[in-house]
């Protein structure tokens, strides 16, 4: 009906209030350089309450042995600022991480073990719908030897999580067997047998204390003797027992291969350099596919037979070489002093 078409005449604003109005639309839209928004700002905008996106996050799931350290693990990471959560099932993880991603969290740790129970499979499960989801998940393996985690349980009285009516060696057993899957697609191993907590920050502050910014591939070079067994936790395994052995010269058996005397002596053999030029060009053929495929820690282990002089001299020159060619190495020697 043609006259509820006509509207009555509305009151014209003044200028000034259009004006006024158009003033606070621009300052409504305008973003501050450097504040949470702005094009060229690193800090992520805020996210608006009623809407079900989220920010992704850097995730670390600390998992292994009972006993091997994780809790120690965790406090470590979270005295570098992340956000843990202990003895978290794996059907919680998406739910917490997701929720702290609306918050103000940007790097979400959580322990994950046999507590929980159903674990394994469910956690493997876990981490893979927390990648499809847009986060960026790494799980950190800590584990040690088998003798040093009866030791350390029988030190503090405790039972083992799985050991139920049997013994605790066979809960030890029974829980490597459970990990086998988590254990062989973590990114990082850490083997905590012969480290102190202050050797197990050091470790982890090397790894993840970055500002979380994504870090490069760090190298761990270490020496061992292969009558004290290989490590479990070694990517690359070099075996230096091709060349001779200084601790049948009286004048270097004392010594280590740090010592100047034994180092010279080691390097200095015929095979030694060819060795190390060729072996060094493995390791540049390999650290950048390493890098391509995601892998952020290397564990190189050189072996002698007692990992007091060969090993060691040919790790330390290693890391040496790895540096040259910037990688962030570090060298570790697993038997120095064992004899």
């Amino acid at each position: 009906m043609s006259e509820r078409v006509e509207t009555a005449p509305q009151e014209t604003a003044p200028q000034d209030a259009v004006q006024d109005t158009d003033h606070r639309d621009t300052a409504h839209l305008e973003v501050p350089p450097g504040a949470p928004g702005h094009p060229h700002s690193d800090v992520p905008p805020p996210l608006d309450p009623s809407s079900t996106e989220t920010q992704p996050l850097d995730v670390v799931v600390v998992t292994g042995l009972s006993g091997a350290g994780k809790n120690s693990a965790g406090r470590v990471l979270e005295d570098l600022g992340w956000f843990v959560v202990d003895n978290l099932p794996p059907a919680l993880l998406l739910p917490m991480v997701e929720l702290g991603a609306r918050g103000d969290v940007r790097r979400f740790a959580a322990v994950v073990d046999v507590r929980s129970r159903a674990f394994s499979s469910d956690l493997q499960e876990a981490i893979r719908v927390l990648a499809e989801a847009g986060h960026r998940p790494r799980v950190v393996y800590v584990h040690a030897r088998d003798e040093v985690l009866v030791r350390r349980y029988e030190s503090n009285r405790r039972e083992h999580p799985l050991q139920g009516s049997g013994t605790l060696t066979d809960g030890i057993t029974e829980e490597r067997a459970l990990l086998t899957g988590i254990a062989g697609e973590a990114d990082l191993w850490v083997d905590t047998s012969d480290l102190n907590v202050h050797q197990l920050r050091a470790t982890l502050e090397n790894a993840f204390a970055r500002e979380g910014k994504t870090p490069p591939l760090t190298a761990t070079v270490l020496s061992f003797g292969f009558k004290y067994g290989l490590p479990l936790d070694a990517d690359l395994v070099v075996d230096a027992r091709f060349l001779p052995n200084p601790h049948w010269l009286p004048d270097l058996r004392p010594h280590t291969g740090q010592d100047p005397d034994v180092r010279d002596y080691v390097l200095g053999q015929e095979d030694a350099r060819p060795f190390l030029d060729r072996y060094t060009d493995v390791l540049r053929l390999l650290i950048p596919g390493y890098r391509r495929e995601g892998k952020r820690y290397l564990t190189l282990a050189v072996g002698c037979t007692g990992g007091k002089h060969r090993s060691v001299a040919i790790a330390e020159e290693f890391a040496r070489r790895l540096r040259a060619d910037g990688v962030d190495a570090a060298v570790q020697h697993r038997d120095l002093g064992r004899e």
